[in-house]
């Protein structure tokens, strides 16, 4: 079996997929049935500067390069082969923020992610001027923000765009987004599948008064649905992912896309009353609409599948990282009592702690906000854990508090999407949060009040999604949908596990998060007074 695989790798019919996610950079490589073959990764970690989140670009590529050459190394070591061709790869990454360059290439700006909440004024001015919802981590937002404050560099913009998009034009030549990921630049038009053309002459009216010399098409990437043309691997960019010189150029890549629009493949949710709930160090809810929804709601975002159907998407900036500081003080604690436990003990004790909890968590609140939450208008994150004079401080609820806390403002955002009756056949959860079996999935049902199903592939995540809507750029039939080839050549035999929603489970979440909206206010008061 090994043999049979090392030659269809080293023949170069091996599909490549990375993502670059908010803590880790991940490459997959998958066969001819869509598994993954071998893996490699690179773990990073975005940096707060001067205010800004952000992260080095030369980081970009250290961690590419060692992410791709850990996967050489894995193909060599399970196979006997090196990899030295590729017959198409993907690039995705955490979507939104704000990656600015001048005619020359050069980086004029920080890269701000989607962490940052520094943008209130431009998405309010925006959301008002298209009677549409553009979040604050959207990257028009951004760039109207910076044209707010007078920023020096606005004047010498010549290219503006994503880290996904970013990554692709080095690699390719190719100035392109997915649609998916272009939804999260500008709002789509559905029927063009393209940058809403009405919103795009409203902007550049809105900023004319500025004597900017670029358009905004000008600087913003294309967008390309799934399936089209976005290039191939130029030597240049070949050398980007492999200095080593030993893989060629000339793969063909599909449109870049961002985490959700991976999400959305990696769990066969792209048509219509489909949904899935991405969970790591931010959440977000991904839901495929059937009709529009009846009005305007700032908890919401309009964007799209990759190939451009609506999707209302419900994004909160925080979800495990707090979890994972807890972790680290419980393992310095075992540590000092001589008792040292890796990460692989302390999550699952702590998530089976959570399911032993009392259902409200016992008067134990956590509020997880590492960084600002625009759902719940809190500008900055000042984690904090409350409890009433007379809460029981288990271990088991504080657990509970914890991973609770970690989906509760997800869950005051899509209860919106309930009110708006919005039908919902499957509800797929994936991401680092699901990865003890039976916990976080029964918890977030509970909280959702609906259905959460995991697939026995979940764990994948976003890298393999990339690669599948590789595979698809390179392997589909003429008019066969990605809706079609996912259902029909994926995930025809994958088996899943639903959690139905516990009624005494929900009825604990709904009184925990009462307790959670009380804190709220003292959670803004934090961010006044005591400077991060």
């Amino acid at each position: 079996m090994n043999q049979s695989i090392g030659a269809f790798i080293e023949s170069g019919k091996g599909v490549l997929g990375v993502e670059f996610g908010s803590t880790r950079i991940k490459a997959v490589l998958i066969g001819e049935d869509h598994t993954v073959l071998a893996a490699g990764g690179f773990d990073w970690e975005n940096q707060l500067r001067d205010g800004v989140w952000t992260y080095d670009l030369a980081d970009v590529w250290t961690g590419l390069q060692s992410a791709y050459a850990a996967l050489r190394g894995d193909v060599e070591a399970r196979y006997g082969v090196k990899l030295k061709k590729l017959a198409a790869m993907g690039v995705s990454a955490m979507m939104h923020g704000y990656l600015a360059f001048d005619a020359a290439g050069r980086q004029l700006a920080p890269f701000r992610t989607w962490r940052n909440s520094m943008t209130g004024q431009a998405a309010e001015e925006l959301t008002r001027l298209y009677s549409f919802n553009i979040p604050q981590r959207w990257t028009i937002a951004h760039l109207y923000q910076a044209i707010l404050n007078g920023e020096e560099h606005v004047a010498r913009i010549d290219q503006v765009t994503t880290l996904a998009g970013y990554v692709h034009w080095k690699l390719t030549g190719r100035r392109v987004v997915g649609v998916g990921e272009g939804a999260g630049i500008l709002p789509i038009d559905p029927e063009r599948n393209d940058y809403d053309q009405a919103m795009v002459e409203k902007f550049e009216a809105l900023i004319a008064p500025r004597g900017l010399s670029w358009r905004l098409r000008g600087v913003l990437p294309a967008v390309l649905g799934a399936g089209e043309d976005a290039g191939c691997l130029t030597p240049e960019g070949a050398l980007l992912l492999d200095p080593t010189g030993e893989t060629a150029p000339g793969a063909p890549l599909c449109p870049p896309e961002g985490d959700a629009g991976t999400g959305m493949t990696a769990t066969n949710s792209v048509a219509a009353r489909t949904g899935n709930v991405s969970a790591g160090t931010s959440v977000f809810a991904m839901v495929v609409l059937e009709r529009p929804l009846s009005r305007v709601y700032p908890e919401i975002d309009m964007v799209t599948t990759p190939t451009g159907k609506p999707v209302a998407m419900v994004h909160c900036n925080n979800c495990t990282s707090d979890i994972n500081a807890w972790a680290g003080m419980l393992g310095g604690f075992l540590a000092a009592m001589g008792r040292p436990a890796g990460a692989g003990e302390i999550y699952p004790a702590l998530f089976q702690a959570a399911m032993r909890g009392a259902k409200d968590c016992g008067g134990v609140v956590n509020c997880c906000y590492v960084s600002g939450e625009t759902i719940t208008d809190v500008a900055e994150g000042r984690p904090m854990l409350v409890r009433t004079p007379d809460a029981e401080l288990s271990f088991e609820n504080f657990a509970r508090s914890l991973v609770l806390g970690a989906v509760t403002t997800l869950a005051a955002g899509m209860r919106i999407l309930a009110q708006e009756q919005v039908r919902i056949d499957v509800l797929l959860g994936h991401g680092g949060f699901f990865k003890t079996p039976g916990t976080a999935q029964k918890l977030l049902a509970a909280a959702l009040n609906a259905p959460v199903s995991v697939m026995e592939n979940a764990g994948e995540g976003g890298a393999w999604g990339m690669a599948l809507l590789a595979a698809y750029r390179v392997r589909r039939t003429q008019g066969e949908t990605l809706e079609a080839y996912l259902s029909e050549r994926v995930f025809g035999g994958v088996k899943c596990v639903t959690e139905q929603p516990d009624a005494q489970d929900a009825q604990g979440f709904a009184a925990y998060l009462r307790r959670f909206d009380a804190i709220l206010p003292a959670e803004r008061a934090a961010v006044a007074s005591l400077e991060a």
